[in-house]
């Protein structure tokens, strides 16, 4: 059965504010991602329909709180919770330090990602 931890993922990197490690396991993708410092995704996902992630995503709050902004609220998920967020959200990370993990359908993560974490270069050496 396939397994990953953050130490063996092999994609994402290191984005200065976000740090991604991520690997796709069967057609789905597990992303580790820690937040150094305050990210509103708002402006990075106007290229989305909506200006909203359509990915569902699947998740737990390891540290600090994860921010979902949908059309009507927000939903707020802390350390030691457990998320389903369904498409139509903005991701908004207010606690520096924040780390979870997502379980996204592979295809609709890749999407997402090339709009919203590719726009970070990845910092080098």
């Amino acid at each position: 059965m396939p397994k990953v931890s953050r130490r063996t993922a092999t994609q994402g990197g290191d984005y200065g504010p976000v740090v991604e490690q991520s690997e796709d396991l069967d057609r789905y993708t597990v992303d580790f991602r820690t937040f150094r410092e305050d990210v509103d995704l708002t402006p990075l996902l106007k290229k989305l329909p909506d200006g909203r992630c359509q990915c569902p995503h699947w998740g737990y709050v390891f540290k600090g709180e994860l921010r979902l902004r949908y059309p009507e609220h927000d939903e707020v998920y802390q350390a030691g919770e457990a998320f389903y967020a369904p498409p139509g959200h903005v991701p908004v990370h207010t606690a520096p330090g924040t780390e979870y993990v997502q379980f996204s359908p592979a295809d609709d993560a890749r999407r997402a990602s090339a709009i919203t974490l590719n726009h970070f270069p990845p910092l080098t050496g």
